[in-house]
């Protein structure tokens, strides 16, 4: 039966085809998918400028001690005295402290600044001129001195912490893009005085790295703040913090990613194959007629299809780890994932690639050949005539099952806080995905029996042919149905989600933003002072400021976590969205109002909750929190504030907060107009304020709204992509099966052009089955999409419409009929080609 099997190969290359290319893609994306979650598992960011130390002592940005993964936001600096410890050390050579502080040139790009002696980390090398011997001298790294065409005696200006300085360019070095001062300079501009970003550790070159960064954790043990000893590929993260916090992101994302995509070829590939081996089904019962066993038939049947799946997934290995990477470097393009995550990717992915996309397709091949394997042999014959299947107990049950638990995921949706309804709603899609497809053939006639009075009314003959073809074979139907259900539900579903969320997100922020103005700067920010200029300009009535952060409610009974992983079983932390203000101009300028206690309080070591937080507490009682950077604080409660539920905002000091920033700066600083006042006119008077302070900007509400547009439109970016890699293999799989269900009905066609049908009547036939077929899979889709966007809008937007344009449906629509009719009518045309005696062959 082996040697059967491999002969079988050459005489039905259409089905075989087919089901290759469903292997082949099906295998190549989860592979991808795959390497892309165990890349997020690794976070392993290699270091650059920090490459040349072994061994790199940073802040620990992880809040330890919880059973959460929380990363505080802002960078957590060290105690510039621990260099001198860490020097100490025995086989430590050199203890580097580096100090790092954004800086933007003058009508130029920005830059980060370090002290010379952290040139050695990388190492940077001059090649023209000197290093810097005094503060007002600089080197420039040869990248950005070329694209500026500046040489060493030359000078630059930069825009720091709000201010304009000036510097001689001393030297050019080769080794990156940043620019170096003097380490007193650096100390200086950093704006954190006794304090460091990292240290960089050289080590005797006998010394094990590994054994050496012990000795460094034992040295910095029982710090204030957990100080992390890193080695190898993590290095990386002291040069960027975001690889904890964002990188992780990519777990989640390449988990979810990878579901929707091994749903899909699941799908795919069952369906592609399983239609694959129904279309031979005279073949079978010729030969069980000929005294082929039941278990000669099935080893017939498997056989030939691991074959072909073992051939398309070993092809698909080198391609499905190109894509991972292609991936990665998409989200990072977009600005999801930090650019400095590694791809890390072993023989694990490809293992459940290839191992699910085998199993799949011998399971697929086993149920198929199952019918023809329990025929008789007396009956064999009869299995000719179109077959009448049901679906099995076991295939019924888990439907309703997956139903069931897709509408038990819809009512968790829809009663959790709008920004985290899709990480519910997501796999929601899948369960109700799963349930559609396991329950495919009575949906589908359930549809088609629907459609059958309207079609043959409008449709005619043709119509009545059309529907009783689909009602013959609901199996076939059902086949072809399926990736259009896929294609339509998870398109409407993906990019419907994503639009959502935006316009909730966006709703809220403008209905917070009441400012006229906003003041920033290109630097990243403006002093705190700012606010109180910019309030005394003629026709301002109030500026506030706002300062984005995050923080964490900390329970009463916390203590300050301790340097470890393990987990504690305590009360949790809760975090939160933090926003330092100014009380004056506070009301003028957003939308934010107490519901008990008063805004104007918020001075000092105060702040204001959000209702939904404040739990037990009361105005006046004492609040445990920590801040961006990892600082506890004991607050008072001055205020208690509504907001939109996922939405809401914590208030504090922006005085407090701003010391606790990467920064130290004010990015916004909100203004309101004064009755009379012409907001053109007030913005060209506090563009005037740039001359005392270079970089400075005034926008208006829109351009403020369109920057909020952008950061959506980069989540957006990343839904597309997500949804055009799904639904485009499901494209795919639309394409091969409405060619392979069609070329299967050679004979048929053949046999109604010598009964008398035209040409044009088939082809006319075959349009309103196109229709039926793209209809019964929009509805089927369409029902997924409505299952799982209905809760989440209610979640988000409070409405059962979803979000976005009503033109998104329409495309999605017209691109599932448009290629279902192109590729049956062109299939069709191909096989109408040949004269119709060919039929009684």
């Amino acid at each position: 039966m082996i040697r059967i099997a491999l002969c079988t190969l050459r005489f039905h290359k259409g089905g075989f085809v087919a089901s290759f290319i469903g292997l082949f893609f099906g295998a190549m994306i989860v592979i991808g998918c795959g390497g892309l979650l165990e890349t997020g598992t690794h976070n392993a960011a290699p270091p650059r400028r920090l490459a040349a130390a072994p061994i790199v002592v940073t802040g620990d940005q992880r809040y330890l001690g919880t059973q959460q993964d929380l990363v505080f936001p802002e960078r957590i600096r060290l105690d510039a005295t621990l260099a001198d410890r860490i020097a100490s050390v025995p086989g430590v050579t050199a203890a580097v402290p580096d100090i790092s502080f954004p800086a933007t040139v003058a009508a130029g790009p920005a830059v980060v600044g370090h002290g010379w002696s952290t040139a050695r980390l990388t190492p940077y090398r001059i090649v023209d001129g000197t290093a810097p011997s005094g503060p007002g001298q600089i080197v420039l790294g040869a990248d950005l001195a070329e694209r500026a065409g500046l040489r060493p005696g030359g000078r630059i200006d930069l825009l720091v912490h709000g201010t304009a300085e000036s510097y001689q360019i001393s030297g050019v070095a080769v080794g990156g893009g940043d620019v170096f001062v003097t380490d007193a300079e650096a100390d200086r501009l950093g704006n954190h005085s006794g304090t460091v970003d990292s240290i960089g550790v050289f080590t005797t070159p006998t010394a094990d790295p590994g054994e050496t960064a012990e000795r460094i954790r034992a040295v910095v043990a029982g710090q204030v703040r957990p100080v992390a000893v890193l080695t190898g590929d993590d290095r990386g993260r002291a040069e960027n913090p975001d690889v904890i916090a964002d990188g992780g992101d990519l777990i989640p994302l390449a988990a979810a990613f990878g579901s929707l995509s091994l749903l899909v070829t699941v799908f795919v590939v069952a369906g592609t194959v399983g239609l694959s081996i129904q279309q031979r089904q005279r073949e079978m019962a010729l030969l069980r007629a000929v005294g082929a066993t039941p278990a000669q038939l099935r080893r017939l049947i498997v056989g030939e299809t691991t074959v072909l799946a073992v051939v398309a997934t070993a092809l698909a290995c080198y391609p499905g780890t190109r894509f991972g990477r292609w991936l990665l470097d998409a989200f990072a393009g977009a600005g999801v994932v930090p650019d400095s995550i590694a791809f890390r990717a072993g023989s694990v992915p490809v293992l459940v690639g290839v191992g699910a996309a085998l199993i799949t397709a011998v399971g697929a091949a086993f149920i198929a050949a199952n019918a023809a394997a329990r025929t008789r042999p007396t009956e064999a014959l009869s299995e000719t005539s179109p077959p009448r299947r049901r679906s099995s107990v076991l295939r019924l049950v888990t439907g309703l099952v997956c139903l069931g638990g897709g509408a038990a995921l819809a009512l968790v949706t829809a009663q959790m806080d709008g920004p985290r309804a899709a990480s519910v709603a997501t796999p929601a899609a899948l369960v109700w995905t799963v349930g559609f497809g396991l329950l495919g053939s009575m949906l589908s006639r359930a549809v088609t029996a629907g459609l059958r009075r309207p079609v043959r009314l409008v449709a005619g003959l043709a119509g009545h042919l059309a529907t009783r073809n689909a009602q013959a074979r609901p199996t076939r139907l059902a086949a072809a149905a399926m990736p259009v259900m896929l294609a339509t539900g998870l398109a409407t579903g993906l990019i419907y989600m994503q639009t959502t969320q935006a316009d909730g997100a966006r709703q809220v922020y403008t209905e917070t933003l009441r400012a006229d103005l906003v003041v920033t700067a290109v630097s990243g920010g403006l002093p705190l002072a700012m606010v109180s200029t910019i309030g005394g300009q003629p026709g301002v009535a109030a500026a506030s400021a706002a300062v984005p952060s995050r923080g964490y409610l900390e329970p009463v009974q916390a203590a300050p976590p301790a340097a470890t992983d393990e987990e504690s079983n305590s009360a949790q932390p809760i975090e939160l969205s933090v926003q330092g203000v100014t009380p004056a101009g506070l009301s003028r300028t957003t939308a934010f109002r107490a519901a008990t206690g008063n805004l104007d309080d918020l001075r000092g070591n105060t702040v204001a909750l959000p209702v939904r937080y404040a739990g037990g507490h009361h105005v006046g009682d004492t609040i445990p929190m920590r801040l961006g950077d990892g600082s506890r604080v004991d607050l008072m409660l001055v205020a208690t504030i509504d907001g939109p539920r996922g939405y809401e905002t914590t208030l504090v000091p922006a005085a407090l907060l701003l010391p606790h920033t990467d920064t130290g700066l004010v990015p916004q600083i909100l203004v309101s107009a004064a009755a009379g006042t012409d907001p053109a006119t007030l913005a060209a008077t506090l563009s005037a304020l740039a001359t005392q302070h270079p970089g400075l900007r005034v926008v208006g509400r829109d351009a403020l709204t369109a920057m909020q547009q952008d950061r959506d439109d980069t989540q957006a970016w990343m839904a597309f992509l997500v949804a055009g890699v799904v639904v485009g293999y499901a494209v795919i799989a639309l394409i091969n099966t409405q060619v392979l269900a069609t070329t299967e009905r050679r004979r048929e066609f053949r046999l109604q052009r010598l009964v008398g049908a035209t040409r044009r009547q088939v082809m006319t036939m075959m349009t309103v089955e196109a229709v039926v077929i793209s209809l019964t899979g929009v509805v089927l889709g369409g029902l997924i999409a409505a299952a799982t966007l209905v809760p989440l809008s209610v979640s988000v937007l409070g409405s059962v419409v979803p979000g976005g344009s009503a033109w998104i449906l329409a495309t999605v629509l017209a691109a599932a009929f448009a290629l279902t009719l192109t590729t049956t009518l062109l299939t069709t045309a191909a096989v109408l080609r040949n004269k119709p005696a060919i039929a009684a062959e």
